[in-house]
């Protein structure tokens, strides 16, 4: 086995999870102030409204397609009833839909950052950095459509999927070697997103790991009429 593939692909994945979680959760301990998305809204709301609904709609979609279709076991689409080809036909439309959508809006808030002097003059070098981190890897991901459009019978989705569950179950040499005759685009997708997990925790991203569970279980606020006299 080749052993730049073995680091890439069975090493790396792990390294950078492990940074991404130690560095997330000192970040959160030590400087929980440095905790948000840094909203420009104030600065400019126009084109934020217009990027920022179809960006977040698009890479929700996107992220959920890739967990559910890489993680979800052979077995299981067998049963019901979803062979290889099928599956790949599945993610493609809606991996170039939803992509495309996010695209769309993507453009906007990077133009919006890098053309607004207000909006510029108050973002970070990490702000710029990982916003065109996550253009690159969604172009790489809209590319790979068209190298699977010249192969419809599933087979390098199967090694990606193949590649995704030896990850998650810690075979490292499996994980390397299922990944390792899959076209160089694909192999190109896969380690600038273990890339984006090390970047994840000095960025604005880590307010996606803020989910709001206590909303749902908060007092209501009372409001009451004030007593005229």
């Amino acid at each position: 086995m080749n052993y730049l593939n073995m680091i890439a692909f069975g090493i790396f994945p792990y390294i950078a999870i492990i940074v991404c979680f130690i560095a997330t959760w000192v970040r959160y301990d030590r400087e929980q102030y440095t905790w948000k998305a840094s909203s420009s809204q104030l600065l400019e709301s126009k084109m934020l409204k217009r990027g920022s609904k179809p960006f977040h709609i698009g890479i929700i979609f996107v992220l959920m397609g890739h967990f559910v279709g890489l993680l979800t076991p052979v077995e299981v689409w067998h049963f019901l009833g979803v062979h290889a080809e099928f599956k790949q036909l599945i993610a493609m439309g809606m991996g170039g839909f939803f992509g495309l959508i996010c695209l769309y809006g993507m453009v906007i808030l990077i133009v919006r950052r890098l053309t607004n002097p207000r909006v510029r003059a108050s973002s970070s070098t990490m702000d710029i950095v990982v916003l065109l981190m996550l253009f690159v890897q969604l172009l790489l991901g809209l590319s790979s459509i068209f190298v699977s459009a010249h192969h419809l019978d599933g087979a390098e989705m199967m090694m990606l999927m193949s590649w995704a569950q030896n990850f998650v179950t810690f075979d490292a040499i499996a994980a390397a070697q299922a990944i390792e005759p899959v076209h160089w685009i694909y192999k190109l997708h896969v380690f600038f997103g273990m890339t984006l997990f090390i970047a994840f925790p000095f960025s604005r991203l880590v307010h996606i790991a803020s989910v709001p569970v206590k909303y749902f279980g908060r007092n209501y606020q009372v409001v009451r009429k004030k007593a005229w006299k």
